[in-house]
């Protein structure tokens, strides 16, 4: 199982660690052209986001395909007991999503042009395309649970 930190990390652009258990990051939810974004864990697993340009948590993980609850770690189940169901709130409205499959699918056709014309990608443009696609197929997984 993937640590919260894990998941959210490998889900931002331009993360640089600040310090043991600290990174930052260019913020998802708004056009951050330098770090804002400032994530934390603490020692029992969970994980603290603060954006130093304005955004609330919510719109930060919902802009990278994730919820509040991924930034938690999972509650372990007593012996004997078996999990009850997940029930998952889903903080996008469709239309939402729809506009973040856009902006993805926007960088995935940009990439395929510059290959039509014969450019070729640097690693942090191969390593955004690789991105997008992940933040595709999240958006797919949502949609269909």
């Amino acid at each position: 199982m993937t640590a919260p930190v894990d998941a959210i990390l490998a889900r931002l652009d331009g993360v640089r660690k600040r310090g043991p258990d600290q990174w930052s990051a260019r913020c998802p939810a708004h056009d951050d052209r330098a770090p804002s974004l400032s994530i934390r864990e603490l020692s029992d697993g969970r994980v603290l986001l603060h954006d130093f340009g304005g955004c609330d948590v919510e719109a930060i993980v919902g802009a990278v395909g994730l919820t509040l609850t991924d930034l938690f770690p999972p509650k372990p189940v007593a012996p004997g007991c078996g999990a009850a169901p997940e029930r998952r709130r889903r903080l996008l409205t469709a239309g939402q999503a729809l506009e973040l499959l856009e902006r993805e699918a926007t960088v995935i056709a940009v990439a395929g042009v510059n290959v039509g014309h014969g450019i070729e990608f640097s690693d942090a443009d191969r390593e955004r395309v690789l991105l997008a696609a992940a933040r595709v197929a999240h958006l797919r997984a949502e949609v269909m649970t």
